[in-house]
């Protein structure tokens, strides 16, 4: 038996990525799983992996910004398995790399609306069901920007500095309820959403560290994911208002040594190819790095 047996998760955005291992990792631990994407095809290719390993898995399809939405996924995992005790909310977006006032407000929107409203939809949602029963575990995913600012990104940052002041407040709001809600920052990831970047025309060299940076810190998300399984665990029974972060100081340094051992041993290094989409600035060209 996993340490899951018997429970149930809710987790949006999880077909490809950090959502779907999670929701893997789960899998393997006893619980059943409810995933989501905004896209039915692709909640039904990835309903069908799980399947493979496991038959207590369901899909739904879930824009996180519509309020109506995020209600039927939590009624559809109540309809399909009694309940749910764990709730994920992992959907996130990026705006294209740039100056804010370069990038088209409808990128600054979609980030709004997904990692924003998303994360306030899914919480108020599983919250209430939650603080019914007397207990359950929200986790609340971070990114990069939760902690200070991150220019030419600043879409994507702000609003996970948004989501760890938002998750940490209620935290403490519920203190006395019974209900674990965590932080949860899984750090750098070689996913879809790091390999496949849209910049604004002419901000298109600013990413090129990523490959560095990705070569150095990178994880895949089965890391991460070991890690939510924890906070979804009984093991984080009455410790509230948990800030984790999976690449700290310490983890930098392991990343930076190995490098180096891999250099000293004249091993190559592993390949991180970037897919840029270059997108039409906002405003006219002024300003625009020569």
């Amino acid at each position: 038996m996993g340490i899951l047996t018997g429970k149930t998760a809710v987790i949006t955005g999880s077909t490809r990525g950090l959502g779907l291992a999670i929701a893997r990792a789960y899998t393997r631990e006893g619980a059943a799983v409810v995933i989501s994407s905004r896209s039915a095809e692709t909640v039904d290719r990835a309903v069908a992996r799980l399947r493979a390993e496991t038959r207590r898995v369901t899909g739904l399809p879930c824009d996180v910004g519509d309020m109506e939405q995020v209600q039927a996924l939590a009624a559809h995992a109540e309809e399909t398995f009694g309940g749910f005790d764990i709730w994920v909310n992992n959907a996130g977006v990026a705006a294209p790399y740039g100056p804010t006032a370069h990038i088209p407000p409808e990128g600054f929107l979609r980030v709004y609306r997904t990692n924003i409203l998303g994360v306030y939809h899914g919480s108020v949602v599983a919250m209430r069901r939650f603080l019914a029963q007397g207990h359950g575990k929200l986790i609340n995913v971070l990114g990069r920007g939760a902690r200070r600012p991150v220019p030419m990104q600043n879409a994507y940052a702000a609003s996970k500095a948004w989501v760890r002041s938002f998750t940490l407040a209620l935290a403490r709001e519920y203190r006395e309820s019974g209900v674990g809600i965590y932080a949860f920052s899984p750090g750098l990831m070689d996913t879809d959403l790091l390999r496949r970047v849209e910049a604004i025309a002419g901000y298109e060299g600013g990413l090129r560290p990523l490959k560095t940076v990705m070569r150095l810190w990178a994880n895949p998300p089965e890391v991460p994911a070991r890690k939510a399984v924890w906070l979804a665990s009984d093991a984080t029974d009455g410790r509230t208002g948990l800030e984790v972060r999976i690449l700290g100081p310490a983890g930098m340094a392991r990343g930076v040594v190995r490098d180096l051992l891999r250099r000293l041993l004249r091993r190559p290094a592993p390949s991180f190819d970037l897919e840029i989409t270059t997108i039409p600035p906002a405003i006219p060209e002024i300003g625009r790095p020569g």
